[in-house]
């Protein structure tokens, strides 16, 4: 896609120097990482998608190594396995290799898909390494931190910390020249260090593939150093009981969301901070040149011309983490229902219905929680910079995503309670399903009424627009219905065992 996309909007040389003069702005830099190889639709697919593929393949892999790794252990479900011939480090290392061929397959498929919409082989063979070493690392943080922490929770969330604090030193050292040196701390800059389709040098790659190697390595080890069930880091047994919101299971559902909202609040008021703060070099930019403006246009970035058209097309972006959000919390109410940590409650006088509605009303106090902090953080970082963007402004657009989070909320409580093993995949179709149909619609030149199925062709660019008060009405309309049918589902249906 993003080939294509290069092929119908840099036509000649002219308009590649033009992109490569947009890309150089600091704003830009810092939001889509340094442009390299511009005039050539590899390095130009490299630059559009890389840095997202890298975040999406590295969450994917430091979750699903902490999952079965620290989680299957803390479960139990390693006792018996381990209680064998096999000893805990060949089990964590095999482990780790399965994931690890999964991260080459990703490589290579990123690899396919470029030599077959046409881009050169030499710049994909960089490229998909580099995705795949990336996948790699993340692997091995996530074991990592499997060993040194004694539960899934806080294994995950260490390493998810790692995975943030690598994508802001990436941003900071892309965008202030000043800060470069923060490149050569990040598994991300290294890979696009290697620079795919401009030079394509191998030698960044080696490196990351070292410190892939010595970080799977001293997991391993670190694994065959501590008690089975343990860490090297827990927390202490001797804190005094927290008896607050226990009172009903509503009151709970709100407990158990308070950590994780502020961890998601927090990555998302950072990244929407920094949005903020660009908001004036980005526009001013682009004022000054209206044929980037067009070519940022051409190139799927459409209004970013002013402060309003600016927040507008970057707070639909905030959609995709809203909807993600919703549908992670009611998995885990189905991942509580599997573990059976439900099956003693439901055998006092409280019925599904109830537990269902106050943990549908927590996560929905949770998606508001986030919007707004999205909103605040965006005008935070326009009025740091003097950049006109009202507060009402900034609020608004962010609420004007409510209804895509909302169909997201409705879609998983409806898998959870006529296909609960599927109630993560369900719930993110509305969001992340909804944003990648319009995009390969709208990039591939496919008919209008395709991308008209997608609940982001529907949604105004607040605040530069007026919100499409018929489409929300609808879109939460159905959200009801979604979720009206999977309360009677979750009802009727027995538990998971």
């Amino acid at each position: 896609m993003a080939v294509a996309a290069h092929h119908s909007t840099v036509k000649d040389p002219a308009d590649a120097a033009s992109l490569q003069a947009l890309a150089g702005n600091p704003a830009i830099r810092t939001l889509f990482g340094e442009p390299v190889a511009l005039q050539d639709a590899g390095g130009f697919a490299v630059w559009r998608t890389g840095t997202a593929l890298a975040v999406v393949l590295a969450v994917w892999a430091l979750l699903a190594i902490t999952r079965i790794t620290r989680g299957e252990e803390d479960a139990g479900r390693w006792d018996v396995l381990l209680a064998g011939r096999v000893p805990v480090i060949a089990v964590v290392a095999r482990h780790m290799a399965v994931l690890a061929s999964a991260c080459l397959l990703s490589g290579a498929a990123v690899f396919g898909g470029l030599v077959v919409a046409g881009a050169a082989a030499g710049g994909a063979v960089v490229h998909g390494a580099g995705l795949a070493l990336c996948g790699v690392f993340f692997t091995a943080a996530g074991a990592m931190s499997a060993q040194v922490f004694a539960t899934r929770s806080s294994a995950s969330g260490a390493a998810v910390a790692v995975l943030i604090i690598s994508m802001l030193m990436k941003m900071l050292g892309d965008g202030v020249v000043a800060l470069g040196w923060l490149r050569w701390l990040s598994p991300f800059v290294l890979t696009a260090l290697s620079r795919p389709y401009d030079g394509n040098r191998m030698w960044p790659l080696v490196i990351l593939f070292a410190a892939c190697l010595l970080l799977a390595t001293a997991a391993a080890a670190a694994a065959g150093r501590r008690d089975i069930r343990d860490g090297y880091l827990h927390s202490s047994s001797g804190r005094a009981p927290r008896m607050r919101l226990l009172g009903s299971a509503s009151a709970f559902a709100v407990r158990r969301l308070l950590r994780p909202l502020a961890a998601w609040s927090a990555g998302v008021g950072a990244y929407y901070l920094l949005i903020g703060v660009l908001a004036a070099s980005m526009t001013d930019f682009l004022a000054d040149n209206p044929r980037f403006a067009d070519l940022a246009a051409q190139a799927g970035f459409a209004g970013l011309g002013t402060v309003k058209g600016y927040a507008a097309t970057l707070f639909a972006l905030l959609a995709v983490p809203a909807g993600a959000f919703a549908a992670v919390r009611l998995a885990a109410l189905a991942a509580d229902e599997s573990g059976r940590r439900l099956t003693l409650l439901f055998a006092q006088p409280l019925t599904r219905a109830k537990l269902l509605i106050g943990e549908i009303a927590a996560t929905l106090g949770g998606v508001i929680v986030l919007i707004t902090t999205a909103g605040l953080a965006t005008w935070s970082g326009t009025e740091a910079v003097g950049a006109d963007l009202h507060l009402i402004d900034a609020l608004s657009g962010a609420w004007n995503v409510l209804p895509i989070a909302l169909l997201c909320l409705g879609t998983a409580v409806l898998a959870l309670g006529w296909a609960p093993r599927a109630v993560a995949v369900i719930g993110l179709l509305p969001a992340a399903g909804g944003f990648l149909l319009k995009t390969i619609a709208d990039t591939s030149g496919w008919p209008a009424w395709i991308s008209q199925l997608s609940p982001f062709a529907h949604l105004a660019a607040v605040p530069d627009a007026s919100v499409n008060w018929p489409a929300a009405i609808l879109m939460t309309a159905i959200a009801t219905l979604a979720a009206a049918t999977g309360v009677v589902g979750y009802q009727r249906r027995d538990l998971r065992t």
